[in-house]
C-alpha cells in the first residue's frame, strides 16, 4: 500500500492545485442518483462523470469502500471502486481489499483524530487515482464529521503540458508537505506520470528527470531521501 501512495503522491498533488485552479472559489452538490456533480461559484462546472469511492466516518474510526455500501447506489457510480477492490484482491493489499478500513491501518494516516477522516479520504483517494487512471478528486464533509470521497472528470481537469517553474513548484510543495516513503519512487513515478523522461544511472543513486525545455538532476542517499536536486533550463537558466 505505502508503494502505491509513492506511486500517486506527487500527481495526484499537481491534480489537486489545478482542480483548485479551475473551479476557485466554490460550493458543491452531488446528486448520487442522477450521478451528478456540479460546482458553483467563481466558476460554474457540472463534471462529465463522477465516481463514489467510498466515506470515512469518524464514529466508527474506519472507512467503507463504496462497493460495500448497503445504500442500493447505482452500479455506474460504484464500479470504480470494485475495480479498486480487484486490484487489492490481485495485488495483496487488504486496504484495498477489503471492505471496510480502520483508520489506523491505513499508512500515512496522521496521529490526530480529528483530521483523521479528511487524511484517510485524501490517502485512499490517491490509491483509487493509480488504479483508475483518473487523477481528480474531491472529498467533503456529508454529517457528523464523515466525508463522502469523489472521483470527478471533466476535460478541463487535464493538466497542461509540463513546464519548467510548474514542475517545480509542485515538487518543492510534495517535498514539504506530502508523507512520501519512498521519494526515489514517488519522483520517478510522478515524472512517467507526466510524461517526462526519467532516468537513473547506474547505481540507482540519481535520477534524470528531463523533457525538451528542461531538466532536473536528483540525488539520492542510502534512504532512498532526496538529497539534492540540481535544475536547468534549456537556456542553461
Amino acid at each position: 500500500m505505502a508503494d502505491v501512495l509513492d506511486d500517486a503522491a506527487i500527481l495526484s498533488l499537481e491534480h489537486q492545485l489545478h482542480l483548485g485552479e479551475v473551479i476557485g472559489s466554490h460550493s458543491w452538490n452531488v446528486d448520487l442518483r442522477e450521478q451528478r456533480f456540479v460546482f458553483t461559484g467563481d466558476r460554474d462546472l457540472t463534471c462529465s462523470r463522477v465516481h463514489l469511492l467510498g466515506s470515512a466516518a469518524p464514529g466508527p474510526g474506519s472507512w467503507l469502500w463504496a462497493w460495500a455500501n448497503p445504500t442500493d447506489y447505482p452500479e455506474p457510480l460504484t464500479e470504480l471502486s470494485a475495480r479498486v477492490r480487484d486490484f487489492g484482491r490481485q495485488h495483496g493489499i487488504p486496504e484495498l481489499a477489503s471492505a471496510e478500513v480502520p483508520f489506523g491501518a491505513v499508512p500515512g494516516g496522521p496521529a490526530e483524530p480529528a483530521f483523521e477522516p479528511a487524511r484517510v479520504a485524501a490517502l485512499l483517494l490517491d490509491a483509487a487515482k493509480v488504479v483508475s487512471g483518473s487523477w481528480t478528486s474531491y472529498h467533503a464533509e456529508v454529517g457528523g464529521g464523515t466525508r463522502a470521497a469523489f472521483l470527478i472528470e471533466h476535460p478541463d481537469f487535464r493538466l497542461p503540458p509540463p513546464a519548467f517553474p510548474r514542475v517545480m513548484r509542485v515538487l518543492q510543495q510534495s517535498l514539504a508537505e506530502l508523507p512520501l516513503h519512498d521519494h526515489r519512487r514517488a519522483l520517478y513515478g510522478y515524472a512517467r506520470g507526466r510524461g517526462l523522461g526519467a532516468a537513473f544511472d547506474p547505481e540507482g543513486t540519481r535520477l534524470a528527470i528531463t523533457s525538451p525545455d528542461f531538466s532536473i538532476d536528483v540525488e539520492f542517499d542510502q534512504h532512498n531521501r532526496i538529497a539534492g536536486i540540481n535544475a536547468k533550463t534549456t537556456s542553461g537558466n
